[in-house]
């Protein structure tokens, strides 16, 4: 029981009968503490466009990328991509933070 306190994930335990699910990018959501992280690392490029990246809120050049699927999104995040180092500078964020920092910039969860 203490050990469920070091977690920094809430309870996502399935119900009975069910499978667990990680979010993904349509499911992921956002809160203060993931938006700190994203301020922290994403912010520095993904508000003016640095070194090709996308925009915050640009949809359609969100949407040409989403196209290539979430897996290779998740991958390109993880291993760097063009200018993007490896984890985006987010030395702390988790996948499931990698895909509601994507979800909050494409415009997914509004």
């Amino acid at each position: 029981m203490l050990l469920s306190a070091c977690s920094s994930l809430p309870n996502q335990a399935p119900e009975p009968g069910e499978q667990f699910r990680p979010p993904t990018l349509r499911t992921a959501t956002v809160d203060d503490e993931l938006m700190g992280k994203w301020s922290r690392s994403c912010a520095l490029c993904h508000i003016t466009g640095e070194a090709g990246a996308p925009v915050v809120g640009d949809t359609a050049e969100w949407q040409r990328r989403l196209q290539q699927g979430e897996e290779t999104i998740i991958n390109n995040v993880l291993e760097g991509f063009n200018a993007m180092p490896p984890l985006g500078y987010c030395m702390a964020c988790e996948i499931s933070d990698f895909r509601a920092m994507i979800a909050y910039m494409a415009g997914l969860n509004q």
